[in-house]
């Protein structure tokens, strides 16, 4: 299965990782490549919890990034 994530970095040079498909699935690294190996393992037990639960497991057809004058 493939998830759209988003990270953004903090004012203490962590990376805050998020996966929009699955809300309240967040994780976190000290480096994007430790957030987004976090953010698999996170992905991988919400999947599985879902499954476990017989709850539907959502997805996102489509990202599209806009830009908005502000």
């Amino acid at each position: 299965m493939k998830f759209a994530i988003t990270l953004e970095t903090d004012e203490d040079g962590f990376v805050a990782v998020s996966c929009p498909a699955l809300p309240g699935c967040h994780s976190q690294g000290k480096s994007k490549d430790e957030a987004i190996a976090n953010i698999k393992e996170a992905i991988e037990g919400f999947v599985i919890s879902m499954r476990n639960h017989g709850e539907p497991i959502p997805s996102i057809d489509e990202v599209q990034e806009i830009e908005v004058a502000v």
